[in-house]
């Protein structure tokens, strides 16, 4: 796995009331679930990044106002008319 390394000024973890540890997991989750939030990574990638599992990646994601359903324009239409075969209709 590749590393990102993003300097950042000394007092802000203490400034955030984090610490260092603390800094550096919620910086992963936010780049996470705003490449996901922007559907430029799956769910399964996103939460790889953040250092979690994908069903703790998505039960997170409420913390931060994104929505775990992520699909856009056509892939909804898709989904709804999926949806309607499995029940028959």
């Amino acid at each position: 796995m590749k590393v990102l390394l993003i300097p950042i000024p000394d007092e802000l973890p203490q400034m955030l009331k984090m610490s260092d540890e603390e800094f550096q997991a919620e910086a992963r989750m936010l780049l996470a679930v705003k490449l996901y939030e922007m559907g430029k990574v799956t769910a399964g990638i996103a939460a790889k990044i953040a250092g979690v599992d994908r069903l703790t990646f998505l039960s997170l994601l409420s913390r931060y106002g994104v929505p775990a359903i992520n699909l856009r324009g056509d892939e909804v239409s898709g989904e709804i008319e999926a949806a309607k075969e499995l029940i028959g209709s």
